[in-house]
């Protein structure tokens, strides 16, 4: 059994970790709130052109959109999207570990796959892998905005306007409630008509086709990733609150049973020295 001094010092370093997964598991509950509350904000416009793009992959306008054109896959981007720090449980490896599936799945059907890398967890995992990547970005904490995506966005469609990939996939998280975060794939482009959509209809393009539905075609790419983005945000928040709720009732179970051994050690030392003395006094006799 280890000393008393020893177990002590187990024990004040177990309740220095206790402080730090404590004020980590605060800070992330506050940040969940700013998180949802941009998440809510924005899945209103999100949903609204989902069905506007929706329309118009199912309408019969007289300019076919490159967006909207399905062709035979043999490569697609696939932006994936990660937190960029750790401490939030599996959420990085969970959706690290599907995606690889699909990759994998891909290839086996000879289908080549180019990787657009957001988040510092994606880049360490995916950058000695040996899959090709196109573009990445890191470091771009929880205040998002639509202008600092642009860039990595714009290599992925100017690759699918040019014909280099045949279509754009996204992995992210997304946010189910504060417990669950649930990591999925989602086809970006082409845009699939929904099958589902009963009523539709086309729309009266004015000034000119070509440059609305450009216009509006490449926003909907863009706030699907913007919300895929925030979706992520939240979805770490909550996972890193919860990771470290359970640490900081972990390091208490720690220190409890190490109190007990230290207890058990302290009285083990003291029956022995009570022992030494008494077996002294003997002797002395």
């Amino acid at each position: 059994m280890p000393s008393s001094k020893e177990i002590r010092s187990k024990i004040a370093s177990t309740k220095n970790t206790q402080k730090i997964t404590k004020a980590l598991q605060m800070v992330s509950a506050g940040k969940i709130r700013k998180a949802e509350k941009r998440m809510q904000a924005s899945r209103p416009y999100v949903e609204k052109i989902f069905d506007v793009a929706m329309h118009l992959a199912m309408a019969h306008s007289e300019f076919k959109h490159s967006f909207l054109n399905v062709r035979p896959l043999k490569r697609i981007g696939l932006v994936i999207i990660t937190t960029d720090r750790g401490l939030c449980g599996g959420l990085n490896a969970n959706l690290l570990r599907m995606t690889l599936k699909e990759i994998k799945k891909w290839q086996a059907q000879h289908i080549e796959v180019d990787l657009c890398l957001v988040g510092n967890k994606a880049d360490t995992a995916l950058r000695h892998t040996g899959n090709s990547i196109v573009s990445k970005i890191k470091h771009m904490g929880d205040d998002i905005h639509i202008a600092g995506l642009i860039g990595p966005i714009k290599i992925m469609l100017d690759l699918y306007n040019n014909k280099k990939i045949d279509a754009l996939y996204i992995s992210y998280n997304k946010f189910v409630n504060t417990m669950v975060q649930k990591p999925i794939i989602q086809q970006l482009l082409p845009i699939v008509s929904d099958e589902t959509k009963k009523h539709y209809w086309d729309y009266i393009y004015e000034p000119e086709t070509l440059d609305l539905l450009d216009r509006l075609l490449r926003r909907y790419i863009e706030v699907g990733i913007y919300q895929s983005m925030v979706e992520n945000i939240a979805c770490e928040h909550s996972a890193r609150m919860i990771a470290m709720l359970n640490a900081t009732e972990n390091a208490g179970k720690l220190i409890h049973e190490l109190q007990l051994d230290y207890n058990k050690a302290r009285q083990a030392a003291i029956t022995q020295e009570i022992t030494e003395i008494i077996s002294g006094a003997k002797a002395v006799e």
